[in-house]
């Protein structure tokens, strides 16, 4: 069994909503050999994984699986289960997976939903040594694997704090990003996104952060509010902290001015020896020491977020009582830190105990070391204040958590954890002496999540709702198109209607990313990498993505839910073949994945002229809108029947209908990038990005305003069906590179009056031999002379396979007397404009990877005449 590739689907896919990973795995010589046919596997297998008895499978009940394994499955289908059990066994439980045998003999999919990434890779893994253990009987540690994924779990995994914020944020439908491998996640999208640091925002202020680092200029800021301190001061040396002690009085605290976690903090100190010997360790620890007032009672820790109290715990002692045979150290081990709460991860509601300075004190004051062993029956406190995990939030006093918030307002922290010392939490703590000792940044969340005694409390929620108002979702507009042709005009097109309304539009497409008429990356960027750098731009207030099949099939889309979809069009003949996707039925299931994440409130935009793409109406959560060019199409009558809407063209008008209502926007021959028309697929792009821009409430101003001002040339949509003069010969840039658009570009050009035509041509990477054959027969029929060239496509065949298939095309040719195989796409055009006379229509197919060196070789070639025609040359990426 030998694992040839994984694909990690970050977002939306062909799979599922969700993140999973595809892995491609070879079978082998287990290609023939179901679970029912393998000596003792079945046994094996359930009795090192008995947990798998809650996989319902296909059965649809508890123990489905197992009864799967004993009817004979496919290993396939067992790597799925078993990658899947071990992500949940490690932390992560998952539920959704998927193996489905290719077109390739013994070759599977197997597909896992994960939580990260790298984790389920490591199960994936781990899964298949363990299947090949059970099969061939050789031993295998459950255990001890299971130990190692948890470990990388706790390790690469978001802790429980941030988890808890991701999932309340997800619980609202906003969307959740990581944005690096600790706790740094980007809540919503655009102009409307929050960034969260575990239990820190992006309005959390730094200045607010400093104040909190330093406790005695906290203190002075609280004690100016009226919030009760503890009495006290800096101290310069262990002399004068033990001054200072005398000062206010003992017991006392000594603490660092400006650790954290509690760390070389000591309490109730009374002695001249403890009290220096505690401001030596503390001076460890932070950049200064504090000596102050002890105040008697039981720490509490209150959560206030957006100047609300969320939640409080207060903490317990932690002690131990001796037998009279085992020391403290051991009775430690045995009576506190084997409790399983405790651990060492954040995932722990208890931390260990540690044998550090504060600890080892705290022994000694009670006449013990952590050598000693006490007698039978002895309490030996260990920590005075052990974690703050009992839930105390419903006994709060009103006062308390009013200081509380008030706290957290004079420091300027949106979230803070407020330490308070009383007696009683439910009574004032001026009236019991009671403080607030801290206000910290960035508060740790688990106490509230999972206290050991009482409530949890919903403070993810809180941090959420203080982010997001209860009618936000952090998302901004965002359409994204898909299709085999017309995407990348589409998306222009859509992406300008979008800015006239007065927004600035993040846009990515074959041609670059681009954002506010800024371009940011040129050449083809239509995949979910960069849809989620225009995503993280906080500038972005709408977004336009071009969504390719390569993109999806390789990591899936770069966001989870969108506004608008549109889908252009399926064609029968453009990348089969690849990736295990060899029928336009297969190629359905890729281009429906921006259908299947419409939100409720937006609109899929399909054409209904197309059986493949029209039956994904079913599949939008949201409204429909379909597309064509014939009103009457029964597909369309139908739908605006049912008072439902569509775009069309009637009595030459492009028109918007909801029911019965029609609105006419324009004649079609006003429409600059139809060419008075005759360009009926570019009549289709109009309508598709139409129908897009009512979804998005685009007014119809605006949306005019772009069909009358966007043009054919290489500044608004470069190699598409570009259109200039040269000494009298027409000249057509256009990058038809499959079999259907070459049969639209034909369709088109009969619309020209030209009675000789000339093409330079060639196929990119991925085709089919009976696609270049298909488009050799389409040439031969279309053109009476064809200029071949492979040398930027034939990378993946040999030198001059793919000018013999495009000849066997052309050996039938109607139309075609002269065939040309010249070595480079710059030798050709040259060749063809040293050729052409005037009266030719000569086609130019820009090469595949970047439009910008095939303009810039007509520039040269074509001289001050063509360059006189405008913006015809202007670089594509200026826009």
């Amino acid at each position: 069994m030998h694992i040839r590739k994984i694909l990690a689907l970050r977002g939306p896919n062909i799979w599922s909503r969700y993140p999973v990973l595809e892995a491609w795995v070879d079978l082998q010589d287990l290609k023939d050999s179901p679970s029912n046919s393998l000596p003792g596997f079945n046994d094996r297998l359930m009795a090192w994984m008995p947990s798998m008895i809650e996989h319902r499978c296909s059965i649809g009940e508890r123990g489905g699986f197992f009864q799967r394994l004993r009817d004979g499955t496919w290993p396939g289908h067992i790597l799925e289960h078993v990658a899947i059990e071990l992500q949940t066994l490690a932390g992560t439980p998952v539920g959704f997976g998927k193996a489905r045998e290719t077109s390739e003999e013994g070759v599977y999919k197997v597909v896992m939903r994960y939580r990260d990434e790298q984790l389920a890779r490591a199960a994936l893994f781990t899964a298949r040594e363990l299947i090949l253990a059970a099969i061939y009987d050789r031993p295998f540690d459950v255990q001890a694997e299971v130990a190692k994924l948890q470990e990388l779990g706790d390790r690469v995994c978001l802790g429980p704090s941030t988890a808890a914020i991701v999932k309340a944020a997800e619980d609202r439908w906003i969307p959740a990003r990581r944005l690096n491998s600790g706790s740094l996640v980007q809540l919503g999208h655009g102009a409307k996104q929050h960034r969260i640091w575990t239990a820190e925002t992006d309005r959390t202020s730094a200045i607010a952060e400093s104040i909190a680092q330093d406790k005695e200029l906290t203190k002075t800021m609280l004690r100016a509010g009226g919030i009760p301190v503890p009495e006290g001061r800096l101290v310069s040396d262990a002399a004068d902290a033990w001054a200072a002690a005398q000062e206010v009085g003992v017991p006392v605290v000594v603490k660092p001015r400006d650790a954290n976690h509690a760390r070389g903090v000591f309490t109730n100190l009374t002695t001249r020896s403890q009290i220096e010997s505690a401001f030596n360790f503390a001076c460890n620890e932070g950049s200064g020491v504090i000596v102050e007032r002890f105040a008697p009672g039981n720490e509490h820790r209150l959560l206030v977020v957006g100047n609300q109290l969320i939640a409080a715990t207060c903490g317990e002692a932690a002690s131990i009582v001796g037998d009279g045979v085992r020391t403290v150290r051991q009775l430690v081990m045995e009576q506190l830190n084997s409790d399983p709460r405790r651990g060492e991860s954040e995932a722990f509601p208890l931390s260990l105990i540690e044998f550090d300075a504060m600890t080892i004190m705290q022994i000694e004051r009670q006449g013990y070391t952590i050598e000693s062993i006490p007698p039978a029956g002895v309490s030996i406190l260990v920590q005075r204040n052990d974690n703050l995990s009992i839930d105390v939030t419903d006994s709060v006093h009103p006062t308390n958590a009013a200081h509380a918030v008030l706290a957290a307002q004079l420091v300027g922290l949106d979230i803070a954890g407020l330490d308070l010392v009383v007696e009683d939490i439910s009574r004032p703590m001026e009236d019991q002496g009671g403080v607030v000792v801290e206000v910290n940044a960035g508060p740790g969340l688990l106490m509230h999540l999972h206290p050991s005694v009482g409530q949890p409390r919903p403070v993810g929620e809180a941090i959420v709702n203080s982010l997001f108002a209860p009618d936000q979702d952090g998302r901004i507009p965002l359409a994204c198109i898909t299709g085999t042709n017309g995407k990348t005009v589409v998306t222009r097109l859509l992406s300008d209607m979008v800015r006239r309304a007065g927004n600035v539009v993040g846009t990515v497409c074959t041609d670059g990313i681009f954002v506010g008429g800024r371009t940011i990356e040129v050449g083809d960027c239509s995949g979910p990498r960069s849809a989620r750098k225009v995503l993280l731009n906080p500038q972005v207030e709408a977004a336009v993505f071009e969504a390719g099949r390569g993109g999806i099939l390789r990591e899936g889309l770069g966001f989870d839910r969108c506004q608008v979809a549109v889908v252009t069009n399926i064609a029968e003949a453009d990348h089969l073949g690849l990736a295990y996707i060899d029928t336009p039925e297969q190629m359905y299931t890729v281009k429906r994945s921006p259908v299947d994440v419409v939100l409720p409130t937006g609109t899929a935009v399909l054409k209904a002229d197309e059986p493949l793409v029209a039956q994904m109406a079913s599949l939008s959560a949201g409204a429909v809108t379909f597309f064509a060019i014939d009103g009457e199409h029964p597909v369309i009558r139908e739908h605006c029947a049912a008072g439902k809407r569509a775009v069309f063209v009637r009595d030459g008008n492009v028109v918007a209908a909801e029911g019965a209502v029609e609105t006419k926007l324009m004649p079609v021959v006003e429409i600059p990038l139809t060419i008075g028309g005759r360009v009926p697929f570019q009549v289709e792009n109009v309508l598709a990005a139409v129908g897009a821009a009512w979804a998005m409430q685009i007014p119809w101003e605006n949306i005019t305003a772009t069909l009358t001002a966007f043009l054919p040339d290489m500044r608004d949509c470069p190699g598409r069906f570009n259109v200039l003069s040269v000494r009298g010969v027409t000249v057509v840039i256009d990058d038809s590179h499959n079999v259907p658009a070459l049969a639209a570009l034909c369709h088109a050009l009969d619309n020209f009056p030209n009675e000789r035509r000339s093409i330079v041509y060639s196929a990119g990477d991925g085709r089919r031999n009976v696609d270049i054959i298909r488009q050799g027969e389409q040439l031969g029929a279309a053109f009476d002379k064809v200029m071949l060239y492979e040398d930027f496509a034939a990378s993946d065949r040999p030198a001059g396979e793919l000018v013999s298939l495009f000849r066997q095309g052309l050996a039938g040719a109607r139309r075609t007397t002269e065939i040309v195989a010249i070595p480079s796409h710059r030798q050709a055009i040259e060749a063809a404009f040293q050729t052409a006379v005037a009266g030719e229509l000569l086609v130019i197919q820009p090469e595949d990877e970047d439009i910008q060196p095939t303009l810039d070789i007509v520039r040269a070639l074509a001289g001050p005449e063509a360059a006189a025609a405008g913006s015809c040359f202007q670089s594509a990426a200026t826009h």
